[in-house]
């Protein structure tokens, strides 16, 4: 007797696979993640730069310091929960969990760099009348 297979989708398969990227780790390291890497990097060195500055530009350069580091937390977050639909939609929901603690933390930076920002805004203009 022969054995009949049922008929198997190759389009199926192969849209469920993951393409291969390189890891550390367990972490793979894609483009976006290298670029908010470094966005991170780099705007917190600024940051770090602007609390040694002492003189009356400093407070519209930490200005512009939350700004940016807002707007990285901002690109985290956004990378959070479209990291946590697609670890959910794979039946991840150990990895889901925390990608959505992490997205959801990185906007609650963000929204506090943000708040930051606008108050050094208020600090930094000139006082009138």
């Amino acid at each position: 007797m022969t054995e009949r297979r049922a008929p198997t989708r190759r389009g199926a398969a192969a849209v469920a696979r993951e393409p291969e990227v390189a890891h550390l780790g367990p972490i793979p390291i894609t483009v976006t993640g290298v670029l908010i890497a470094i966005a991170l990097v780099g705007s917190l060195a600024y940051l770090a730069y602007t609390l040694t500055v002492r003189d009356t530009s400093q407070i519209p350069l930490l200005a512009s310091g939350a700004v940016v580091l807002g707007l990285v937390f901002g690109a985290i977050a956004i990378v959070g929960a479209r990291a946590t639909w697609r670890s959910s939609v794979r039946g991840r929901d150990a990895r889901a969990f925390g990608h959505a603690i992490v997205g959801g933390l990185s906007a609650l930076a963000a929204a506090g760099c943000f708040a930051a920002a606008v108050i050094l805004f208020l600090l930094g203009r000139p006082a009138s009348g």
